[in-house]
């Protein structure tokens, strides 16, 4: 039988929103007739939320505390060591839907070249929130994150095409140049292979980063059966260091990837 890991890094973690996410992994869990090993890595500020939880007794979890925030990426890599066959890489502001794990086990048991699986998510309100991108150019990424509504408004169809909204929808799609962070389900042995998000990013892009890298040894797929609910998001809403944040870590990504600007 297959093992299945889950690593979730906190940092000043909302209790509700977490307990929410271990709530949904509990039943999909179950409906996958899984017990996966859960990493729990606080990077800072989450004891009230890890104080209040209730786990199954089945369950295997290892709480990761004193090492400091070492970033998001960073963070994940600690649970490499005692990752399964899959590893699934979960944000504590995201909702697994009951059916999701079974879905995402079918897929990968019959696609062995699938390396990486991304689900279908949408809003709180029910829109969808693409997941995929291509690869950005600086003034895409400027559009999405900081732009006034009428000049968002003026290049729609652009962003449209970042986001892949020409090919997301029904079906499977393979091969998104970049997938979301926020749920990532791997096969173990390609994370290993790649050694992990590298830590050069504290926080943003390392998710695109690795998803770029995964492409030189395996395949990415888009699978809406796996569906997910995500909470979070929208970096340029959170303050000035977090704007700071994603700046540094878009220059880094540029630094590697090469630079797009328009």
């Amino acid at each position: 039988m297959e093992r299945l890991t889950v690593s979730i890094v906190l940092y000043r973690a909302d209790p509700g929103l977490l307990q929410a996410t271990l709530r949904s992994l509990v039943v999909a869990s179950r409906a996958a007739d899984l017990v996966p090993d859960l990493f729990l890595i606080d990077n800072g500020g989450s004891e009230v939320a890890l104080s209040g939880l209730v786990l199954p007794d089945d369950w295997q979890v290892h709480v990761f505390t004193g090492h400091g925030n070492v970033g998001f990426g960073h963070g994940h890599n600690l649970s490499l060591e005692g990752a399964g066959d899959y590893h699934l890489i979960l944000n504590p502001d995201l909702e697994l839907a009951p059916d999701a794990l079974r879905e995402a086990r079918a897929f990968m048991r019959a696609q062995s070249d699938c390396g990486l699986l991304v689900p279908a998510a949408r809003w709180d309100d029910g829109r969808v929130q693409y997941l995929c991108k291509r690869v950005p150019t600086v003034f895409d990424l400027f559009l999405r994150g900081f732009a006034p509504g009428w000049l968002r408004h003026r290049f729609e169809g652009r962003l449209a095409r970042y986001e892949m909204r020409d090919l997301i929808g029904d079906q499977v799609l393979w091969d998104p140049p970049i997938a979301s962070g926020c749920c990532m389900l791997f096969r173990t042995d390609v994370l290993r292979r790649l050694k992990g998000f590298d830590p050069r990013f504290f926080l943003y892009f390392e998710d695109f980063d690795l998803s770029l890298r995964v492409h030189a040894i395996t395949r990415i797929a888009y699978v809406p059966a796996v569906k997910v609910v995500h909470h979070g998001g929208h970096a340029a809403r959170k303050g000035l260091r977090h704007i700071g944040l994603f700046a540094r870590s878009a220059l880094t990504f540029f630094r590697l990837h090469g630079w797009k600007w328009y």
